[in-house]
C-alpha cells in the first residue's frame, strides 16, 4: 500500500482528549499534497497516527455550519 502523506495546514480547534492523550480535532489538513479540506478525526500526540476521521470541502463545511446554527443547543 502506498504511503499516505499528509500536512496539518492549520489547526482550527481540540474538541475533546481521552485519557490516553489522543485529541479529537478540527483541522484544515492537506492529503497527498492536494488542496486542504475541513477534517475532523483523533490524533495521536504529536500527530503521529490518526483514526478514521471525516473531510469537508469548502461548501461542505459552510452546510454544516449552517445546520448546526439551526441547531437549539
Amino acid at each position: 500500500m502506498a504511503e499516505l502523506k499528509f500536512e496539518v495546514v492549520k489547526e482550527i480547534a481540540i474538541l475533546s482528549e481521552s485519557a490516553k492523550g489522543w485529541t479529537k480535532e478540527f483541522n484544515l489538513v492537506s492529503w497527498n499534497e492536494r488542496d486542504p479540506k475541513y477534517d475532523i478525526r483523533e490524533w495521536s500526540p504529536e500527530h503521529e497516527k490518526m483514526a478514521k476521521g471525516v473531510t469537508f470541502t469548502k461548501e461542505e463545511i459552510k452546510i454544516l455550519r449552517d445546520a448546526l446554527n439551526k441547531l437549539d443547543i
